[in-house]
């Protein structure tokens, strides 16, 4: 296994959201990945870099070409990106054509990181864990399940990510 350290790129998403009663709305703020990385007492060297706090169905192509270069110039070979899950897909694909040869794992949440009942902890951890041993390639991470970034979409009736052919 690799002790070679990790990089998270930050995005936003739902994994970053909070909810504010008075507005009655939801808001992506400040990240909660540097937390959770230190809650779980992850020892692997890592960084941490906020590209953007935006809602994934917000992202323009300039966005995903932003998520792409930082990708491609970072130093690291293995990366983990937290991103929303409605338009995960679109920015795999940007990211394969951005930094081949790397590791890439992108991941999320289909509820934000800051409630008590989410799959946040869960879905870091196991695109860590991807992370550190997969080829290079991108992959998605959620719900305990680990896809080809190019062969997956999200069902959203079924509320999960699904493997196409």
């Amino acid at each position: 296994m690799t002790q070679q350290a990790i990089l998270v790129l930050t995005t936003g998403g739902t994994i970053d959201k909070n909810y504010f009663d008075a507005l009655s709305e939801y808001q992506i703020v400040d990240s909660g990945i540097p937390a959770l990385l230190k809650e779980a007492r992850v020892a692997l060297p890592h960084r941490v870099v906020e590209v953007m706090r935006k809602d994934s169905l917000e992202l323009s192509d300039e966005d995903r070409a932003q998520i792409g270069q930082a990708a491609r110039e970072a130093p690291e070979q293995r990366i983990v990106v937290t991103h929303g899950t409605d338009t995960m897909t679109e920015t795999a694909k940007v990211l394969a054509r951005a930094a081949p040869g790397k590791t890439i794992v992108l991941t999320g949440a289909l509820s934000p990181a800051r409630f008590a009942e989410t799959d946040a902890h869960f879905n870091l951890g196991m695109a860590f864990a991807c992370a550190q041993v997969a080829p290079p390639g991108v992959y998605i991470a959620m719900s305990g399940e680990v896809f080809d970034g190019l062969k997956v979409k999200k069902d959203r009736a079924a509320g999960k990510f699904v493997a196409i052919a």
